[in-house]
């Protein structure tokens, strides 16, 4: 039986991408080993589904596509810097979301709540809007210093304001090169 890694996210426009990328240069002086988020592959996670047989993506496409349609596009701001699980011990550097987090959060839940039924258990951690700069490898707890300084630093970065309009079901293939998505569906915010 073929499967696909599958997520569900909100794709980014291409002026939080340059932001977020400007980010990262400035992150990157930082002497920790961190693998960091390929252009391409910024986006705005809402669930990740995992592996996930074949033929079950019509179904979550459609289920996702219901999550979506009743609410109306809404703006977001890309702003505030941090870290899972906590800025002193990162090791997910994220771009947060300031404006529009409850709204985010909503789509989430509403996606939870369809995807539940085909037998994708409900996050049990808090929601939190984020874009993945990077995830931190072993360093040096002189590096891991350096770079929670610079998180501290930037942590009020504003990286713009977009419009959500759609979700999109993206599956992820792991390569040598890091991760390579591909959409699987778009669903739109009609309401």
């Amino acid at each position: 039986m073929s499967v696909l890694r599958v997520f569900t996210a909100v794709e980014i426009s291409p002026e939080i991408r340059s932001a977020a990328l400007r980010l990262i240069e400035r992150l990157r002086v930082a002497s920790a080993k961190v693998t960091w988020t390929k252009a391409a592959n910024l986006h705005y996670t809402l669930k990740f589904l995992g592996d996930v047989p074949m033929e079950k993506t019509a179904a979550i496409c459609q289920a996702v596509k219901a999550a979506a349609e009743p609410f109306t596009p809404f703006d977001i701001v890309s702003a505030g810097v941090g870290a899972f699980p906590s800025a002193g011990h990162p090791r997910t550097l994220w771009l947060g979301v300031t404006d529009g987090a409850e709204q985010m959060e909503l789509l989430f839940q509403a996606q939870e709540r369809l995807l539940e039924p085909l037998g994708f258990p409900r996050e049990h951690r808090r929601f939190t809007a984020h874009l993945t700069l990077g995830r931190v490898r072993d360093s040096s707890p002189a590096a891991l210093h350096q770079l929670t300084e610079l998180l501290r630093k930037h942590a009020e970065f504003d990286a713009g304001a977009m419009t959500v309009d759609s979700v999109t079901v993206f599956s992820s293939t792991l390569g040598r090169d890091g991760p390579t998505y591909e959409v699987l569906s778009r669903a739109t915010l009609n309401g």
